[in-house]
C-alpha cells in the first residue's frame, strides 16, 4: 500500500509531503484544483517518461517520491530478478534535473524505467475512464477468469514447459538446417577429407624432406665439398692435422718451463681431438652418400603433395593442414549423426508437446468451471450499478496453438440492453458503462487475488446519487482487503471514505501554488455539504451532509 507521497517543484505543487493508511481514501477538489497534477506525480512513480514542461522552476530539481508498504505482496523474487535490495518499506523516487534529465531509485538504487514499470505496475493502479480500453484487452480479460479459476501455479507450470518448448523447436530447426547443408557439403568435405587422410600427414616431417631433398638433388657438389674438406685435413705437406700435431709436439717440450705452456699446449692437444672428431664426421658423411634417383623422385613427389594441399587449403604449414583434417572429419562425423541427433530432439519435443497439451486442458476446464459464475457476479453487481438489463456471453474455445497463457481462444461479448444483441464491449458499451464494469471486475477480483493499490479517477463521472451510493458501496468493499483512493466529485461517495483529503489552490506570495490536506470531521462535513449545495452553506446542506457522513 502507499504510505506517503512527497512532491516538490511540479507544477503548481512547489512542495506537498501526505501520509496514507489503508482503507478507502477519498480526494475532492474544485475542477482545476490539481488533482490531475497529483495523478501526474504519481505517474512518474510509475515509470511514465519525465516532461520538463511540468517542472514548476526550471532552474531546480523536480522529486517526486512514493514509500510502499509490500508486506501483503509477493515481491522479493521480482527484487531479485531485477537486482534491488528488498525492503519491507520500498521509496520509489523520480527526479527531473534543470538539464531535462531524469532519474529513477528504487531503495536509493539507480534503475531504468523498465524496472520502474514493472514494479509500478505491482503497486498501483490508476483506473479513469480514459483507461477502461483495457477491459476489451484479451490478457486482461483471461488475467480475470484465471484469478477465479486459480490458475496461478498451473499457468506458471505451463508458461515454463513452453519456453521448454520453443527453445528445442529453435534446436530443431537448427539441427534440421544443419543436416540439409551437410548433406550438400558431404560428399566434397569427404573427398576433401581423403585427400588429407592419403597424404599421412606428420608434423615436421615437410622440414626433414626438404632438407633430404636438398642433399640428394646435390650429391656430386656436397661429394666434392666433403673430398676438399678431407683433403685440406689430411694432407701430409699442407694439412691440418700434421701441422696441428707438429705444433703439439713443439708445445710438448715446452710444458716443463712454466705453466702458460702447459696450458696452451693442453689447449692445443683439445683442438687436435676436435679436429680429429671433425674428420671422422666429415669421412661418414661423405662416405654415407649415395646418389638415390628413385629416392629423390618419391621425396620430391612427397614435397609436391604437402605444396599443392597448402596452396590449397591457403595454409603455411603441415600443422594447420593436420587441424584442417581433424575440423574435417568432426563435421563428416557430425553430419553423420545429426539423424540420431534430431530423433532425440523430436522425442524430447512430442514429450512436452504431451506434457503442455495436458496441462492446457487443465488450464481450459478450469476457465470453463468459473466462467458461469463470473458471470453471475458480473451481472447481479452491473444490476445494482443501474445496469439491470447487462448480459454477457463468455465463449471458450480450445485451438491448437499454444499461446504465453495457454491454448484458448477468447470472446468476451456484452449486451448492455434487454433483446440487444452481443457485441464486443469496445463496440457495445459506453465509456460510463465500462467503467462501472470495471468497477465491478475489479471488486470481483479483490476477492480472489490481492490487487495493488487502485485509485479511482472520477469514473462516477454522469452517475446518479442512487447509483453512487452503490459505487461507495462496492469501493468500501474492496477496501476491507486493499487500499481503495477515489478522486470524485460526488457527496455520496466521498462521505463513504475512512479517510478525506482535499485538494485546493492558494495565493503564496503572488504565486499560485496546489496544496493538499487531511479533513477533521468538522471539514468534511462543510466539505461535503459545498459539494451538495455549492460555497453558500445552509443548513439543509449541512444536516444532509451530516445524514451521509453518518
Amino acid at each position: 500500500m502507499l504510505t506517503s507521497l512527497t512532491i516538490k517543484n511540479y507544477a503548481l505543487i512547489d512542495h506537498l509531503q501526505v501520509n496514507f493508511t489503508n482503507g478507502l481514501t477519498i480526494i475532492t477538489g474544485e475542477t482545476g484544483a490539481g488533482k490531475s497534477i497529483l495523478l501526474g506525480g504519481l505517474s512518474l512513480i510509475l515509470g511514465k517518461r519525465a516532461d520538463l514542461s511540468n517542472v514548476k522552476n526550471a532552474t531546480e530539481k523536480c522529486i517526486v517520491e512514493a514509500t510502499f508498504d509490500l508486506a501483503n505482496y509477493n515481491l522479493k523474487p521480482l527484487f531479485k530478478t531485477e537486482d534491488l535490495d528488498y525492503e519491507p518499506l520500498t521509496i520509489i523516487r523520480r527526479e527531473i534535473l534543470p538539464s531535462g534529465k531524469s532519474r529513477a531509485f528504487i531503495n536509493d538504487t539507480p534503475v531504468n524505467l523498465d524496472s520502474l514499470q514493472l514494479l509500478g505496475e505491482r503497486l498501483l493502479d490508476i483506473h479513469s475512464q480514459h483507461q477502461t480500453l483495457q477491459l476489451t484487452n484479451d490478457d486482461f480479460q483471461f488475467q480475470v477468469i484465471d484469478a477465479l479459476a486459480s490458475n496461478g501455479d498451473i499457468l506458471e507450470k505451463y508458461a515454463s514447459n513452453l519456453s521448454t518448448y520453443n527453445s528445442l523447436q529453435t534446436e530443431l530447426k537448427t539441427l534440421q538446417s544443419k543436416k540439409s547443408e551437410a548433406i550438400k557439403e558431404h560428399d566434397y568435405n569427404s573427398f576433401l577429407l581423403k585427400e588429407l587422410e592419403d597424404a599421412k600427414l606428420v608434423v615436421g616431417e615437410m622440414n626433414a624432406l626438404e632438407e633430404e631433398y636438398e642433399t640428394l638433388n646435390n650429391i656430386e657438389d656436397i661429394k666434392e665439398k666433403l673430398s676438399n674438406s678431407n683433403a685440406l685435413m689430411s694432407n701430409e705437406e699442407v694439412g691440418l692435422m700434421n701441422n696441428l700435431t707438429e705444433l703439439k709436439q713443439q708445445f710438448s717440450r715446452l710444458t716443463s718451463y712454466g705453466t702458460a705452456y702447459q696450458s696452451v699446449f693442453e689447449r692445443i692437444n683439445s683442438s687436435l681431438i676436435e679436429l680429429d672428431d671433425i674428420f671422422s664426421e666429415i669421412e661418414a658423411l661423405r662416405e654415407s652418400l649415395e646418389a638415390d634417383p628413385k629416392r629423390l623422385e618419391v621425396v620430391n613427389s612427397k614435397l609436391q603433395i604437402y605444396h599443392n594441399l597448402m596452396l590449397k587449403h591457403s595454409v603455411s604449414d603441415e600443422s594447420q593442414l593436420i587441424s584442417i583434417r581433424e575440423e574435417l572429419a568432426a563435421k563428416i562425423n557430425d553430419a553423420e549423426n545429426l539423424d540420431a541427433v534430431i530423433q532425440q530432439k523430436e522425442s524430447e519435443l512430442k514429450t512436452i508437446n504431451e506434457q503442455l497439451n495436458t496441462l492446457a486442458i487443465t488450464i481450459h476446464k478450469n476457465r470453463e468451471a468459473v466462467i458461469p459464475t463470473l458471470i453471475e457476479q458480473l451481472e447481479a453487481i452491473l444490476g445494482t450499478l443501474g445496469m439491470p438489463n447487462s448480459r454477457f456471453n463468455i465463449k471458450l474455445h480450445q485451438g491448437q496453438k499454444y499461446y504465453l497463457n495457454g491454448s484458448d481462444e477468447l470472446e468476451f461479448l456484452f449486451s448492455a440492453n434487454k433483446g440487444g444483441n452481443f457485441n464486443e464491449l469496445k463496440k457495445s458499451a459506453s465509456g460510463g458503462e465500462l467503467s462501472r464494469i470495471m468497477l465491478a471486475i475489479k471488486s470481483i477480483l479483490s476477492k480472489y487475488i490481492q490487487l495493488p493499490t487502485i485509485m479511482f479517477d472520477e469514473i462516477d463521472t454522469g452517475v446518479s446519487g442512487e447509483i453512487s451510493n452503490k459505487m461507495a458501496f462496492i469501493m468500501q468493499q474492496m477496501s476491507n482487503s486493499m487500499q481503495v483512493f477515489s478522486i470524485t466529485h460526488l457527496p455520496q461517495i466521498a462521505a463513504k471514505g475512512d479517510t478525506h483529503y482535499k485538494v485546493f489552490k492558494q495565493d503564496v506570495d503572488g504565486v499560485t501554488v496546489t496544496q493538499m490536506k487531511k479533513l477533521n470531521s468538522e471539514d468534511r462535513i462543510v466539505e461535503i455539504a459545498q459539494m451538495l449545495g455549492g460555497f453558500k452553506l445552509t443548513e439543509s446542506a449541512i444536516a444532509h451532509a451530516k445524514q451521509l457522513l453518518n
